[in-house]
């Protein structure tokens, strides 16, 4: 294999245009001017040692940093312990609540049928089953909203608060009541109870068996039961190619064309590196790969590496020199004299966009379009991953970091989780655990255990540069000594955000329509962060909005363009595939796979792998 330093300057090109050192620009984390009075030997002991401490107890904590949340909580009491009026309105509103449920509850106890006193919020779907509305159960749960309501009136509209810490602190409330919630015990649960009666137990058997094997699977890094009915290369990632390039951050691969012409611009897609790039060719059925490969479209994909402790020191210019630009040499050099439709999803996005604008600023005009699916390049608004961002946490997960060298993925998973808890930790435990019920594994759920790993300081840098100072949509981004901007790329964009986005809410995706100065297509589909995004033709209940506004246009808040904007039903991926052949230039005959004369000879089959990599 080429040598480290080889592969940063191969592409002849890319040097030309970006000589900066990998890891050009700022540092991890800012460091204090080392004092006279003070050894280096004392200093580096002193921070190793704090390091340490403090990585031991992230250990512990899942990675949750418990200084944020005291700071949060501190902020939280010592403005409510300062506001006499809010206490009272607390107080009036606890015994309004208290004898509204004494109502419900001799309504319910004479016999009478009753409505109830309050409803569970409309994506609250734990009380919906008729069993809930049946004495005591209906008493039971009714207590718990009525005591979820009251406290969240208590932790939200405090004044002199931050709105980080409301927030943090309205969320970890809200998890520590839903610990407690009358659905997740069997003695308050009369779903389980009816399915216990009625099985004489052995639903209990079963959730206990489920319960072993999942803490033995855990334990031995195994993967979920039914993940080895999906194998990559077997009955996932099946599109036909090869690996046309690797280097120590990824592997290129080539699609095989099945259209006797194809379009002259070929499609080079970027995925998030917190994932594998699979979820774009999962099952043929829902293959985004062997969608475009059907309607006429070279195809490559970067499959990036999971990286380990040796790549600890991979950044954000990392990523982008070994992995879009490398990645955009070696099209160039396969599919000579002609532009690129770059495409970038998630994490992957955003990088794209950097990069695009990088270009943009260098004068590189290789890119024909950007197609950006639930990625953020503004991060002010950036979903309840904010509440996991702020000074405190981001240097607890870098000490956390430091110690092994990357971000693990089950560190990783529990923050995802936490966000969707009632429906990934709570619901999911019922439903195994209590009602001794396995749901059928498919291909996305499959995909979603084959996690991977984030570098040290690749991750350091965008927790810090992106999320926490948001750089990139302030103009303090830098490609070496240069300030990069969305305003910057002049390719047409389509940008797609999905409704039920936990990840990368579609507001704060839509972001980039003040930040663009080119034409851009909008598109909002339903659906989440990956279910939102795999929606190929023939999905059922699938809709999606669209509007394109022109170069230079005004802004549209997003209430706006969701007025706007046109309804269609159906799969967005159609309306995306016109678009790419609108701004496609002419049919022409398939490319060779690879192109050895320019020293990229097909190395392997696809998936490849890096993919493989656990």
């Amino acid at each position: 294999m080429v040598s480290k330093t080889e592969l940063i300057e191969t592409p002849a090109r890319a040097a030309e245009l970006y000589p900066f050192p990998i890891g050009a620009g700022r540092a991890v984390a800012p460091q204090p001017p080392l004092d006279e009075a003070d050894s280096y030997s004392a200093r580096a002991f002193a921070e190793v040692a704090d390091r340490a401490f403090r990585a031991g107890i992230a250990r512990a904590t899942l990675g949750i940093s418990p200084s944020s949340l005291a700071q949060a909580y501190f902020d939280w009491f010592s403005h409510i312990a300062a506001s006499p009026g809010k206490q009272m309105r607390l107080a009036e509103k606890a015994l309004r609540k208290s004898v509204r449920m004494s109502q419900f509850a001799a309504t319910c106890l004479s016999g009478s049928s009753s409505a109830r006193c309050i409803e569970p919020l409309p994506q609250d779907k734990r009380f919906s089953d008729p069993a809930w509305d049946r004495f005591p159960f209906n008493l039971i749960h009714q207590s718990f909203l009525l005591n979820q309501q009251w406290w969240h009136n208590a932790v939200t509209g405090v004044r002199g608060v931050s709105v980080h810490h409301e927030k943090v602190v309205e969320f970890v409330t809200r998890q520590i009541l839903d610990v407690f919630s009358p659905s997740n015990s069997l003695l308050t649960n009369p779903e389980v109870l009816e399915r216990t009666r009625a099985e004489g137990g052995r639903n209990l058997v079963r959730g206990y068996e489920n319960l072993i094997d999942d803490w033995e699977r855990w334990l031995g890094n195994k993967p979920p039961v039914g993940t080895e009915d999906f194998q990559v290369g077997e009955t996932l990632a099946v599109t036909p190619g090869k690996v046309v390039y690797r280097n120590d951050l990824i592997e290129l691969i080539q699609y095989t064309p099945t259209t006797k012409t194809v379009a002259r611009e070929p499609v080079l897609i970027v995925p998030a590196w917190i994932m594998k790039y699979y979820i774009l060719d999962l099952s043929p059925e829902n293959s985004m790969v062997r969608y475009l490969v059907e309607q006429g479209h070279t195809v490559f994909m970067v499959s990036w590496k999971n990286p380990g402790p040796s790549e600890r020191d991979f950044g954000l210019e990392a990523y982008r020199r070994l992995g879009v630009m490398a990645a955009l040499e070696v099209v160039g050099a396969i599919v000579p004299d002609a532009k690129v439709h770059a495409v970038g999803y998630c994490l992957g996005g955003t990088l794209l966009a950097i990069a695009a604008a990088a270009m943009a600023r260098f004068g590189d005009d290789r890119l024909a379009t950007v197609s950006l699916f639930a990625a953020q390049t503004d991060f002010t608004e950036a979903g309840e991953l904010t509440l996991f961002i702020d000074e405190s946490q981001v240097s607890f997960l870098e000490d956390m970091m430091w110690e092994q060298g990357f971000l693990d993925t089950k560190q990783m998973a529990g923050a995802f989780q936490l966000l969707r808890s009632n429906d990934l930790i709570w619901s999911r435990s019922i439903r195994e655990y209590l009602m001794g019920e396995r749901p059928a594994m498919f291909d996305l759920m499959a995909w979603n255990a084959d996690a991977t790993r984030m570098p040290y300081r690749m991750h350091s840098e965008y927790l810090r540069q992106l999320f926490l100072d948001n750089d990139f949509a302030a103009g303090r981004y830098h490609v070496g000594a240069e300030p990069v901007v969305v305003e910057d790329i002049s390719a047409p964009f389509f940008v797609v955000g999905t409704e039920s986005d936990h990840v990368a809410p579609w507001r704060s995706v839509h972001k980039i329509t003040h930040l663009a100065d080119s034409e851009l297509t909008f598109v909002l589909t339903t659906g989440g962060h990956n279910a939102g995004i795999v929606s190929e033709p023939g999905h059922k209940h699938r809709s999606y909005k669209i509007m394109t506004q022109p170069a230079h246009d005004g802004f549209l808040d997003p209430e706006g363009w969701s007025e706007a904007a046109e309804q269609r039903e159906g799969s967005w991926w159609e309306a995306w595939a016109a678009w790419l052949t609108e701004h496609s230039s002419a049919q022409v005959p398939p490319p060779e796979t690879g192109r050895a004369d320019a020293g990229y000879p097909p190395l392997m089959d696809a998936p490849g792998s890096y993919v493989l990599m656990k």
